[in-house]
């Protein structure tokens, strides 16, 4: 065990490090399963503005929260048997007009939907069957749409309809059929909020930016500089193993800028976060939830001096 993990331990005597972790996408779940072999109090909010593949076709049938997302965070944050997971991960591979390509987790959480009449308690109820150890929220009860402003001064609505554009984006916000309302849980938080820079940028929403780039935009979309750690890959990634065929939605290795992230007051961890197991595009879920850890640590020495 680390010596900063062991610290937690004594300290805290016993209490789980509570983490919040917002997002989606598939690096979620590789930070979630860390985060729960270090025993990790985890709560997931999950993003609903997913419309493409399985989960955009159920949203677009039934007009449900796009389910994949939260299939894939229950999936990581369950103690059922592997068997068990596996059966809800399993995709149709049948040529059957409805089924192709469905995950059948997918098909569950559209039916629970239906039976609750809602998605929040869907996913509270999936979570019991699956013996969730931990909490998962979806961010809208509603199925929520990307906009995007580009550099040029059009607009598009979709995240799949964004990034075929293939345009530099000026800015970027959610639409609710019936809320539109901003949340104001991480401007009000006295949390450590912590970004996990992506490793390569992503064609048709972040090409070309930096890491304190990707820092801007989302500080300017909270309306302050309300990020305060940035964990940054530092290892250089050799590009001659990399193949565009197998991931064809990446462009480029995110480029340093330590500077832009300081201006920003955010202090950076700079190590080498790739999985070089698993390919060069995907964060190692162990070393970033080290870090994570660390810092609850760190938070949790600070309140404990300040109450003192």
């Amino acid at each position: 065990m680390a010596y900063a993990e062991s610290r937690i331990i004594r300290v805290i005597k016993g209490r789980r490090p509570k983490v919040v972790v917002i997002g989606g996408g598939t690096g979620l779940p590789v930070i979630l399963n860390a985060l729960k072999e270090k025993n990790a109090e985890i709560t997931a909010i999950v993003t609903v503005a997913d419309d493409g593949g399985s989960s955009g076709a159920i949203r677009n049938y039934i007009n449900v929260v796009p389910p994949g997302d939260i299939r894939n965070v229950l999936a990581a944050l369950s103690d059922l048997p592997q068997e068990s997971k596996d059966i809800f991960q399993y995709r149709f591979d049948s040529s059957d007009s409805f089924f192709a390509g469905h995950a059948i987790g997918n098909l569950i959480i559209a039916a629970l939907n239906e039976m609750h009449g809602n998605i929040f308690d869907a996913v509270q109820s999936l979570s019991k069957m699956m013996k969730v150890d931990g909490h998962v929220f979806p961010a809208s009860n509603e199925p929520l749409t990307l906009n995007a402003e580009f550099v040029d001064g059009s607009r598009e609505a979709g995240e799949t309809e964004i990034t075929s554009k293939d345009k530099r984006i000026k800015r970027i916000w959610v639409t609710d059929t019936n809320d539109d309302k901003e949340p104001e849980a991480v401007r009000q938080t006295k949390a450590e909020v912590i970004y996990i820079c992506n490793i390569m940028t992503q064609k048709g929403e972040t090409d070309h930016f930096s890491d304190a780039d990707h820092v801007r935009i989302i500080n300017k979309h909270l309306g302050g500089n309300y990020i305060d750690t940035a964990l940054v890959n530092g290892a250089k990634i050799d590009m001659s193993k990399f193949n565009p065929a197998d991931y064809d939605e990446y462009l480029e290795p995110v480029s340093s800028d330590f500077a832009g992230l300081r201006e920003q007051n955010c202090r950076v961890i700079t190590d080498d976060f790739i999985d070089q197991r698993h390919g060069l595009v995907f964060h190692d879920g162990e070393k970033v939830a080290k870090e994570i850890i660390d810092l609850a640590f760190e938070a949790h020495c600070r309140r404990g001096e300040n109450n003192g």
